[in-house]
């Protein structure tokens, strides 16, 4: 069975992204982007990424994560030390993160250098994080192959019995990365398939902007 998806098509007209406009510091024109879309006060996680990594087979691996902050020294997203993204990770640390944007009709693509945040900074965030995800930080051997969705009940019960009326802690398996970015690329949709596309790429300190064709 096949299945012929070629009328769906789409024209790209909200907006254009000109190179004598973009801001010098892609950090900046990163911020610009998000704060334009967080003021749409749209229906969907606007801070949702694809997190890419290698595996050990040499496969491209892709998940989405959730962007927790960024700075200039990069982005953070925080996980299961034991799961199969952090093991690609310790491997492999050079990673690309990917935004997409549909209401703007916008993508970012990221490509930097992966390394764990400080135990204090996995706390602080920790520390906020409600508590049915705290306990559930525990009770996942996340990418580990379980037997059933009631292991994972059982082992939530328990947990929430120990901790009861308790601070939960950090596990010590559960923690922050901080990407660090050494390319951007800024997306932006055009008509006919003649998008926009912004690369910036670090040259003896500066960024360099470069447009790429669609």
């Amino acid at each position: 069975m096949s299945e012929n998806l070629q009328h769906y098509r789409k024209s790209y007209d909200k907006g254009a992204l000109r190179k004598n406009q973009a801001l010098s510091d892609p950090l900046d024109q990163f911020t610009k982007w998000f704060d334009e879309l967080k003021a749409l006060d749209v229906d969907f996680e606007i801070n949702a990424m694809h997190c890419i990594t290698l595996d050990e087979a040499g496969y491209p691996v892709s998940r989405v994560v959730l962007l927790k902050g960024y700075d200039q020294d990069g982005f953070q997203f925080f996980t299961n030390y034991n799961s199969q993204k952090a093991q690609n990770i310790e491997k492999h640390p050079l990673v690309s993160l990917s935004f997409f944007w549909p209401n703007m009709e916008r993508q970012v693509h990221i490509r930097g250098k992966a390394q764990k945040m400080s135990a204090a900074a996995s706390d602080a965030y920790f520390s906020v994080r409600p508590r049915g995800s705290q306990i559930g930080a525990h009770v996942s051997e996340q990418s580990a192959v379980i037997e059933s969705r009631e292991f994972l009940e059982t082992r939530l019960k328990a947990l929430e019995e120990l901790y009861a009326n308790k601070e939960i802690p950090r596990p010590a398996h559960w923690g922050g990365y901080l990407i660090q970015p050494h390319e951007y690329e800024f997306w932006q949709g055009r008509p006919n398939r003649l998008h926009d596309r912004l690369r910036y790429t670090q040259v003896d300190g500066q960024w360099k902007i470069e447009r790429l064709a669609p």
